[in-house]
């Protein structure tokens, strides 16, 4: 029988919910290219419930004792000390969502001798050394698509949040103020305004439709280009590079996957490149970004705005300079984790366990690296590589 061993963020500081704000969430059966949704045997969890956090577990440990396997869940995963170190080595199963990365380096793999998967419960494998897997023989799996569009809302909503200069108004309100002119001195419509996206997949994509409805001219790169027929029903306009794109953008959001080639993209060099008081919306990975050249373009005026999702390392340290900086609007890697989305990556990672344990191939679009190569959607998404290098700062 395999230990599993999963590694989920704490539960909430005053306790696992009792109830929740809803008694129900809609059922989502299929995403927009027709993928379908998750399909395990059963689920042993009410859907819409916090899964992710530690005492959710995922809803995983009643169909994995049944079967006779051992459920290992916990968020301490730092530190030769930390409870993944000491249960990593004879684990077969690691599970990690991309919120509370479990970074998988090469030392650890290393020291995971009988380690057979890696599954991403969400969508993101970065934290995974997929050389070191592809070396290893270890099979890497990820629930595409389960959190997609949780991701594209997420991008919609921080993109209002700074041009409209909504955080600050906010602010306001708490503080007991009526400072209308404060409220709106960097306060814009979106309406006109040049769009793009770095990356026209899944997410990206579903971004670029949702904006539509806003009056915006859309623009996008991406090394796999959209049909005509998309592209004409957007009127985007497509850019062979990100340097033709920064250049005519007024708001500017990543949607890549993190791998050697993205690693550091947006540098002083490509932001001087982008057009005096754009944004810069971040989701994607927090490495494709160069740390402090976001702060010194915040602090310059070059950017007028950066709201991001991601970080690194994850969590961030209480002194990463993003929390600090002018113009953000930084969440902690909350966009792909609501409590619907939970629901959908939960199934999906029950589904590749169920796969797994039966002998049977999990699905192509889950895979990542399998059989000592990139597959399925890691083979479209990845080049081979690390990017987890830096990961001990955690």
């Amino acid at each position: 029988m395999a230990k599993v061993l999963a590694v989920l963020y704490p539960d909430p500081v005053d306790g696992y919910p009792k109830t929740y704000a809803r008694d129900d969430i809609p059922k989502i059966t299929s995403y927009p290219d027709g993928q379908t949704a998750p399909t395990p045997s059963a689920i042993d969890f009410k859907p819409g419930q916090l899964l992710g956090s530690v005492s959710g577990e995922l809803g995983l440990r009643k169909f994995l004792e049944k079967a006779g396997h051992t459920l290992v869940v916990t968020s301490d995963k730092e530190g030769p000390d930390s409870e993944f170190e000491k249960e990593l080595p004879d684990a077969e199963v690691v599970i990690s969502q991309p919120f509370w990365p479990a970074y998988m380096t090469k030392e650890r793999f290393d020291k995971a001798k009988k380690l057979k998967l890696i599954i991403t419960a969400g969508i993101g494998s970065d934290h995974t050394d997929l050389q070191a897997a592809m070396d290893k023989g270890v099979t890497v799996a990820e629930i595409t698509y389960s959190n997609s569009i949780s991701v594209a809302e997420h991008i919609v909503m921080m993109i209002l949040a700074l041009v409209r200069n909504y955080i600050p108004a906010y602010g306001w309100v708490v503080r007991g103020g009526w400072n209308i002119a404060d409220s709106v001195e960097r306060s814009y419509d979106l309406e006109g305004m040049n769009v793009g996206t770095v990356a026209a997949g899944r997410i990206g994509l579903a971004a670029l439709r949702r904006l539509k409805p806003f009056g915006v001219k859309l623009h996008y790169t991406d090394k796999h280009r959209l049909p005509k027929a998309v592209e004409q029903e957007l009127d985007l306009t497509y850019h062979p590079d990100v340097e033709s794109l920064v250049k005519v953008c007024d708001v500017v959001t990543i949607n890549a996957p993190l791998h050697p080639e993205t690693e550091d993209l947006f540098n002083d060099k490509l932001i001087a490149k982008m057009k005096r008081g754009a944004y810069l919306v971040n989701t994607a990975r927090g490495k494709i970004v160069n740390r402090d050249a976001v702060v010194r373009a915040l602090e310059s005026g070059q950017l007028a705005g950066y709201a991001g999702d991601v970080w690194f390392p994850q969590p961030a340290p209480k002194d990463h300079p993003w929390r600090t900086m002018p113009h953000h609007g930084m969440t902690p890697h909350i966009s792909g984790t609501s409590l619907s989305a939970q629901t959908r990556y939960a199934a999906g990672t029950r589904e590749i366990l169920e796969s797994y344990f039966a002998g049977k191939p999990i699905r192509t679009e889950y895979l990542i690296v399998d059989k000592g190569k990139l597959a399925g959607t890691g083979a479209k998404s990845y080049t081979a590589g690390d990017a987890t290098k830096g990961a001990e700062a955690a």
